[in-house]
């Protein structure tokens, strides 16, 4: 196929999530190849000690991300299913890192492009989380709500505007409020959000 068609028939957001793909792709086969290396070294040792433990915790964190990441930044489809155990695996191996708990209440196969959204949400509202907290994705009358809690909450009210189609610069730990919106149109769908004292919520 010839350049010029390749480039016209790629727009930014297509460009972008190949891009995702793309990296999350190449970065899972090593992290996989150092969490069994880790594994035996740590059946040829007779003791532990916090150094192995420190290591098989970053390991853990790093493929648990780039896990999510492939399928909040990475390219998705119609046609491409992601089911209810896939997912919540996904978001278990995110909570047992950090201070951050994700909970997934919508039972069934859903399309990835909607799960993707979901998963940009994610990556919004854990934003308003500084210090951890909670952030459940629900139905919630027949639209999704991915709500974020917790007593210290701190969010910017001026960052989340992107979502309703504000002009602001982003930096790359933002980047997420630049794609939601572009994805949602893409669906057809409408971003709600709200920002509260304790939390955040955000619906399509």
């Amino acid at each position: 196929m010839p350049f010029e068609t390749v480039e016209a028939s790629l727009n930014e957001t297509d460009l972008t999530a190949l891009l995702g793909s793309r990296l999350c792709h190449d970065l899972i086969s090593p992290i996989g190849a150092i969490a069994n290396g880790l594994e035996l070294l740590t059946m040829s040792c007779a003791t532990q000690g916090p150094e192995i433990e420190l290591i098989e915790q970053s390991v853990a964190a790093a493929n648990a991300r780039v896990k999510f990441f492939r399928v909040a930044f990475g390219q998705s489809s119609e046609q491409q299913q992601l089911g209810q155990p896939e997912i919540a695996s996904l978001l278990a191996g995110i909570s047992a890192q950090g201070r951050l708990r994700l909970h997934w209440e919508i039972s069934g196969d859903h399309a990835r492009g909607l799960v993707k959204l979901a998963f940009l949400s994610i990556l919004c509202l854990e934003t308003v989380l500084p210090y951890g907290g909670t952030i459940t994705v629900r139905d919630c009358g027949g639209r999704w709500e991915i709500a974020a809690q917790s007593e210290k909450a701190r969010g910017d009210a001026r960052l989340f505007s992107t979502l309703d189609g504000a002009h602001i610069d982003v930096t790359p730990a933002q980047v997420q409020f630049a794609l939601l919106p572009r994805l949602a149109a893409r669906l057809g769908l409408g971003l709600d959000w709200a920002l509260t004292e304790t939390g955040g919520v955000i619906r399509f």
